[in-house]
């Protein structure tokens, strides 16, 4: 059984209680986790007090900067262990599991290499004075982290809250969060000090709930559903506490009439059976221009209809979707999109041979005539996507933001001042021209607006998120 990680130690939850894992590809129970409670959370978050009090809080930006790059390392000579854990624990194919995993070990060294480089400012003042502005670390910081990319997530979210001097508690999903419990293991193997990162397993309403809430914490970092999104935000004002919250998205490809199909097509089939769909930037709507929308469309049903779904094994273009939950959910969807009178373009394949019981959907292609549907406004979650004709630019722009969502979104034009033109018009946190995703872009602040949420995660301006800063004026005159 998989142990939490509190203090350094692994460690079963107090009460003894435990959660079954299911294996996504078969919806069988291959391992349990513990069912940490608030009585667990609260010894995680004193554990992460003691740290930055003690050793951890005594390490110099230079040494956080070594150990992180050692821990990068660490984890990709795990490579291999840590890529199978995240396949069956998630259902992935095996290639994205393993391009998660060395995500994971970009995060630690793009913050490992960033870690010593954060300065302060001298700041001009009156005639003998001194004025100087440091930037310092918030102190606990807890980290509520989503099953899509556990992983991933783990990197995204902790990596710049360590490189910053802060100690951490993290509270995985419970649908997948085994890859997370491993590495928290290789961090105590390249010398973290006891208490600079916990790891407390167990249900959002228990563990989760109790973790946003504690007093002893500086900082909350969320990524989910905006439901729960918005009741992280209020257990933090409770404590006055700063929260960055990642709360999903529904993001539009708008398809001109000049592009370059060839490039579009791949990308906007990748960019929705990616994860089987299970994230936050699928490309979950296609807006193409009336005028092209037939030839383009009949491109990419040809294209969309040669996607395959199986095991982890397979390494098929996408897996099973988490759980029998989101299974249902994905359903609904599809349902839903029929009643509402859209016609299915096409559909993927599930290959023949995978188990009865795992939770695959085949990927489909809706077509639509307006934008009333629920498949082009809410976030389904799964490998759905429905496309829509538009007029002209500004209609694209309406379309684009006609959802509470804006998180990211994506132009594809060969003129360069309708690109402009669309990237200020369409409100959203990211967005790509030409392309979509860029590989992930550690570098490249993330976040949304709306409700997607708010703050920023990844690049330098995490580093900014998961501190504080001082001003300390100083009198040196006569």
């Amino acid at each position: 059984m998989a142990q939490m990680m509190i203090n350094g130690k692994s460690t079963p939850a107090l009460s003894g209680k435990t959660l079954d894992v299911l294996a996504p590809s078969d919806g069988l129970v291959y391992d349990s986790i513990p069912r940490g409670e608030a009585a667990d959370v609260d010894l995680a978050c004193s554990a992460a007090r003691a740290a930055l009090e003690g050793p951890w809080g005594r390490f110099s930006a230079l040494e956080r900067s070594r150990l992180l790059l050692n821990f990068s390392r660490k984890i990709l000579d795990h490579l291999d262990e840590l890529t199978d854990i995240e396949a069956r624990d998630t259902g992935k194919p095996l290639t994205a599991a393993r391009a998660d995993i060395t995500v994971l070990a970009r995060y630690f060294e793009y913050y490992g290499g960033a870690a010593d480089k954060i300065h302060g400012q001298v700041i001009p003042f009156l005639n003998d004075y001194s004025a100087l502005l440091v930037r310092e670390p918030l102190g606990v910081t807890a980290h509520i982290i989503p099953w899509n990319y556990p992983a991933q997530m783990f990197g995204r979210s902790t990596a710049p809250a360590l490189a910053m001097g802060n100690a951490v508690v993290v509270k995985p999903a419970e649908d997948a969060c085994l890859s997370v419990i491993r590495v928290a293991e290789l961090a105590q193997e390249v010398g973290f000090p006891p208490g600079a990162i916990n790891i407390v397993t167990g249900l959002g309403e228990e563990a989760g709930a109790s973790l946003a809430e504690h007093p002893g914490i500086d900082f909350i970092s969320f990524t989910g559903s905006n439901e729960v999104g918005i009741k992280i935000q209020q257990a933090a004002a409770l404590n006055a506490v700063k929260c960055v919250l990642e709360l999903g998205g529904k993001t539009a490809h708008v398809v001109f009439d000049d592009a370059n199909f060839e490039l579009a097509v791949p990308t906007i089939i990748k960019g929705i059976v990616q994860n089987t769909g299970q994230t936050c930037v699928a490309g979950s709507r296609l807006l193409v221009q009336k005028e092209i929308y037939t030839g383009f469309m009949a491109m990419l049903a040809e294209a969309f209809a040669k996607v395959r779904a199986g095991t982890p094994e397979m390494d098929a273009n996408c897996g099973p979707v988490i759980s029998e939950k989101q299974f249902r959910r994905v359903n609904r969807f599809i349902d839903a999109g029929i009643n509402d009178g859209l016609e299915i373009i096409c559909q993927g394949e599930i290959l023949p041979g995978v188990p009865e019981g795992g939770y695959f959907i085949a990927p489909t292609l809706f077509s639509a005539d307006d934008h009333s549907s629920d498949l082009l406004t809410q976030e389904i979650f799964g490998p759905v996507l429905v496309a829509l004709p538009f007029s002209d630019e500004a209609d694209a722009i309406r379309l684009s933001n006609a959802t509470d969502y804006g998180l990211q979104g994506a132009v594809w034009t060969e003129n360069g001042s309708r690109q402009q033109r669309m990237a200020r018009g369409i409100r959203c946190g990211q967005l790509y021209i030409n392309c979509f995703g860029a590989g992930g872009g550690v570098e490249l602040p993330f976040g949304g607006v709306k409700r997607s949420g708010h703050g920023r995660e990844k690049g330098f301006i995490a580093l900014e998120e998961l501190s504080t800063t001082k001003t300390i004026v100083q009198f040196y005159g006569a």
